[in-house]
């Protein structure tokens, strides 16, 4: 062989690895500024939030919509848009930061949260929440009579749609505003209990509402 002709070989190889490393290199940058100020998926463990979220649901949560923190910090470089009552959000377990939690936000700072006999009062008046799920008729506390309790400023009171198996803010308290991670956004996949047997295609991009 020509050492010439060797010698061009190697620095196309040469150019074509570094190229294709240099590319490799900036998607797995963007991929990490992604996932630390965009978005961020998620998996459901439990039927906390049944029927909204079932178990094997994977979903993307929203990280932009309520702020950007700098990595690894409750501290915001940019502060975005409050939680609203109604919002399903991602927000880091009080008892366990290493833990993510997945709820609804029922109580955003003043409201007067109270629970009678499972119907939730919000300021007095009862709320009718269409999304809500009751399958134990035993009536216990906190989990079924709670309150009356204020949301201090800075906080949200959250609770899980299965409202007799959700472990939330009836239990452990109020959720800070910078322990929130992400607003959760849509499906992008989902399978039920039997694996890739059981991929439940309806769900596949459903908004989470």
């Amino acid at each position: 062989m020509n050492p010439k002709t060797s010698d061009t070989t190697q620095r196309n190889i040469g150019g074509i690895i570094k190229e294709y490393s240099e590319a490799l290199g900036i998607a797995l940058i963007l991929a990490l500024f992604i996932r630390t100020f965009v978005v961020q998926a998620f998996k459901i463990p439990s039927e906390s939030m049944l029927n909204t979220l079932l178990v094997g649901d994977h979903l993307l949560g929203n990280k932009f919509i309520y702020g950007i923190k700098i990595p690894f910090t409750h501290h915001y470089i940019y502060r975005g848009e409050d939680p609203k009552r109604g919002d399903i959000i991602i927000f880091e377990y009080p008892e366990d930061e290493s833990i993510d939690f997945i709820k609804r936000v029922v109580g955003i700072p003043g409201d007067v949260i109270e629970i009678r006999d499972k119907q939730f009062y919000r300021n007095g008046e009862p709320v009718m929440e269409s999304y809500i799920r009751h399958v134990d008729p035993n009536i216990s506390a906190p989990r079924d009579n709670f309150g009356p309790k204020t949301v201090p400023e800075g906080h949200y009171f959250v609770m899980g749609d299965n409202r007799d198996n959700s472990q939330d803010s009836r239990f452990w308290g109020f959720v800070k505003r910078e322990a929130i991670v992400a607003k959760a956004w849509r499906i992008y996949f989902s399978w039920g209990p039997g694996g890739v047997s059981n991929i439940r295609t309806d769900r596949i991009g459903k908004e989470i509402l």
